[in-house]
């Protein structure tokens, strides 16, 4: 008899494209116990000199602060999927991602460390990395949901998933949390379709605003999984990310970076997905495509300036490149995005695209309004007795 990850291989290498029918569906996975993580900045979490240096560093901002990946950033967008369904689109639950799970990227000491805080108010660094007594748990579920998502892709519930999870994790490293990260999601979600779906080579992209340093360095000499991050470059935090960092060993070249300016918007991100990440993945070949999925990128959040349009033009590329290289098997994991607005609407723009909208061309967004006003308006502009110029099909008749 098959043992499972046997089968898991078999079934995955005679699984072909979803059937028509079943291409336009995504589910969206959200989980409530991750509304627990609320760090609260006003209490002394830590006496001595790590209390006093954020205390410092928190005042010399000049303005009130309060810990930016907090609960609404769920809420909100699970208000506007209410709000404005998306149609293919339906919610499921998540899990809790077990010990074993987690230990597959981070080490057991890493973990005993992080679990003895559970129930406490403590903060971990100086990236000003914080939990509260339920956060945890809600790292924990966001870690599972990730692995949820994957599970779903394989077990043909749907074409595509998107993991609505915070805490965020594509800063946490192997040993360490990091920027707002306790678990590495999307590298547990990862690292579990290689050890029990069958899955033998994975993509990650990672196009959230700051370098994915934690997926880098849990991967950096893993031949089997091919990590791109488009990011705003150094010394925009966490100041990694350069052209050289291209892994090590036999992970040698299956690392893969595009550091950008402040002011990049849609135009470099397809530039870079069409020119450096496709042939990338046609390269590769992988078996699953995960996205470490930031909407901080948005001109909102005023790190860049990609558009709605953008990002959903970006999901097109990867979905058409998943239907080719994998059956379709792509999952997005939620990182970073901080405006509520922008982060809301973007998350939309990227599930609409999932459940089978044709993403527009970014840039194109009012030219068609712009024309039939042109046409409106032009005899406003054209003296009495004077005829208008002909256009190019009026040419093309007359010389008929």
């Amino acid at each position: 008899m098959l043992d499972e990850r046997a089968h898991a291989q078999w079934s995955l290498a005679h699984q072909g494209a979803f059937a028509v029918s079943e291409q336009n569906r995504v589910i969206a996975f959200y989980d409530e116990r991750m509304l627990a993580h609320e760090p609260d900045i006003e209490v002394p979490f830590l006496p001595g000199r790590m209390d006093t240096r954020i205390r410092s560093l928190l005042s010399g901002l000049g303005v009130p602060w309060k810990y930016p990946e907090h609960p609404a950033r769920l809420t909100a967008i699970r208000h506007l999927l209410e709000q404005e369904p998306v149609s293919g689109m339906r919610f499921e639950t998540g899990m809790a991602a077990t010990r074993e799970q987690l230990a597959r990227v981070h080490t057991l000491s890493y973990l005993d460390r992080i679990f003895r805080l559970r129930g406490q108010n403590v903060w971990l660094d100086v990236d000003t990395t914080a939990v509260s007594p339920g956060s945890i748990q809600a790292a924990e579920v966001a870690a599972g949901t990730a692995i949820a998502a994957v599970e779903a892709v394989f077990k043909g519930q749907t074409e595509s998933s998107f993991a609505l999870v915070r805490p965020p994790g594509h800063h946490a490293e192997p040993v360490r949390a990091r920027g707002f990260c306790l678990f590495n999601n999307v590298a547990v979600a990862a690292a579990h379709a290689r050890a029990v779906l069958g899955c033998e080579r994975v993509m990650i992209v990672d196009w959230d605003a700051h370098h994915g340093n934690g997926t880098q360095d849990i991967f950096w000499a893993d031949p089997d999984v091919l990590f791109f991050d488009i990011h705003r470059a150094a010394p925009f935090y966490p100041g990694t990310g350069s052209l050289e960092e291209v892994g090590d060993g036999l992970g040698d070249g299956t690392n893969v970076n595009v550091p950008l300016p402040a002011d990049a918007g849609d135009a470099a991100y397809l530039k870079a997905f069409r020119e450096i990440l496709v042939p990338a993945a046609q390269w590769f070949r992988p078996d699953l495509i995960l996205v470490s999925a930031g909407f901080d990128p948005h001109s909102h959040d005023l790190a860049l300036n990609v558009t709605y349009d953008g990002f959903a033009a970006m999901t097109g590329i990867l979905q058409a490149l998943a239907r080719e290289q994998c059956g379709g098997r792509l999952v997005f994991v939620l990182e970073g995005g901080y405006n509520l607005i922008s982060l809301s609407r973007g998350v939309r723009s990227v599930l609409k695209v999932l459940a089978g909208e044709v993403p527009p061309e970014p840039g194109r967004r009012g030219i068609a309004e712009v024309e039939a006003a042109a046409t409106f308006h032009r005899a406003a502009f054209v003296e009495p007795g004077v005829p208008e110029e002909p256009d190019n099909n009026d040419q093309v008749r007359h010389r008929e």
